[in-house]
Order: structure tokens, then sequence, then C-alpha cells
């Protein structure tokens, strides 16, 4: 398995269940903000290269040529910003659902019956 395959697999799993989560959240209030998304996105792509650069380039670690696609962003294989994509997609949207949730729950009239007495 290469490791583009392995972070599609890994995308995949993030995106559906992202989606899932957003449209939950939005049924009962509001989802992620897809503008927050998109900038965090920029963000982490921008620190993954950055940051990945620094440890290939010092020798930290390294990955095997031939499982790669050859495309680098400084010295960061492209397959290493699937992850980043995948957090920046999936953690929005299962903070949305689970704060949808809890106000669902405080907005529930309690079961409690009442004393007759």
């Amino acid at each position: 398995m290469t490791y583009i395959q392995l972070a599609a697999c890994f995308l995949a799993a993030a995106v559906v269940t992202a989606l899932v989560l957003s449209l939950l959240a939005r049924r009962r209030g509001s989802g992620p903000h897809l503008g927050a998304i998109a900038l965090t996105v920029v963000v982490l792509f921008i620190l993954t290269a950055v940051f990945d650069t620094i440890m290939i380039g010092t020798g930290l670690f390294h990955y095997s040529g031939q499982h790669l696609l050859d495309i680098h962003i400084g010295l960061a294989p492209i397959e290493d910003f699937a992850y980043p994509l995948a957090g920046a997609l999936l953690l929005p949207s299962l903070w949305a659902a689970l704060r949808a949730r809890r106000s669902a729950r405080r907005h529930t009239p309690t079961d409690a019956t009442e004393d007759d007495t």
C-alpha cells in the first residue's frame, strides 16, 4: 500500500464523518463555520510544509521513495497534507455536533412529574 492510498482512506473516512456530523449539527442549530475551516486548512498546510521540511531536512525521519507520488512542497511529500486536512474538516464538525447536542439538551423540558399533594 502506498502512502497516498493510506492517506486517501483516512481522508475519506474523515470527510464522511465530518459531513454526517455537520448535517446533524445543522439540524439542531448551527454547523461549523466554513470560513474558519478554510483558514485553518491554510494555516495547517503552511505549518505542515515548514515543520515537515525542517524535520525531514535534519534527518529526523524519511519516507521510502518507492511509496510516494514524488510531489513535494519543500521537502514534505504531498501525502503528508491529508492528515491536517482531515483534522481541519473533522474536528470542527465534531465540535459543532457536540455543541448542538448540548444546546438541545438544555432546551428540552425535563421529565419531572408533578406532585398531586
